[in-house]
C-alpha cells in the first residue's frame, strides 16, 4: 500500500503551527488535537520543522518551565524526514525505525502534502493482512 492510498483513505489535513508559537501553545494543540506532532510553517506548504511530544518533553527536562515560553522554533526537529507519495508502508516503517520517528511529513515538489504517524502505517496494514486473511479462507472454502 502506498502513501497515496493512505492519504487518500486518512486525509491531507496536517495540523501546522508558526515557528513563533509558543511551547506551550504547541502543547496546546497536541492536546487538543489529540496528535503527537505538528509541522513548524511560515505558510505557503514550506516544512520549517516539527515538534513532537518527545521534543517538549526533552525541551522542559533541560529549561524547566521556562520552555513553555520559549518559541517552537527553538525546540522543534529542523532536519525533518519526509516522505513521498509512491513510497510504501515497508518504506515508512523501514524510515520510521531507522530514525526512531512516529510522524513522517509527505512532501510533493518540496512542499507539505499529508502527514503519515506510525498509527495510520499500523491500522492500514492490519486491515491489509486481515482481507488477505479473508480471501484466503474465501479461496480455501471455494476449493473444498
Amino acid at each position: 500500500m502506498s502513501v497515496s492510498h493512505i492519504l487518500k483513505l486518512k486525509g491531507r489535513d496536517v495540523i501546522t503551527v508558526l515557528p513563533s508559537a509558543t511551547v506551550k501553545d504547541v502543547a496546546e494543540v497536541l492536546a487538543g488535537k489529540r496528535i503527537g506532532a505538528v509541522i513548524v510553517s511560515s505558510g505557503g506548504g514550506k516544512i520549517t520543522g516539527i515538534v513532537s511530544e518527545r521534543d517538549i518533553v526533552r525541551a522542559i527536562a533541560t529549561a524547566g518551565a521556562a520552555a513553555l515560553t520559549k518559541p517552537a522554533s527553538s525546540v522543534m526537529s529542523a532536519n525533518v524526514k519526509t516522505c513521498k507519495e509512491d513510497d510504501t508502508e515497508t518504506e515508512l516503517m523501514a524510515l520510521m525505525t531507522q530514525h526512531r520517528i512516529r510522524h513522517l511529513p509527505v512532501a510533493v515538489n518540496g512542499k507539505l502534502a499529508g502527514m503519515i504517524s506510525i498509527g495510520d502505517v499500523v491500522k492500514f496494514r492490519i486491515e491489509e493482512i486481515e482481507r488477505d486473511a479473508a480471501d484466503m479462507k474465501a479461496y480455501i472454502a471455494g476449493s473444498a
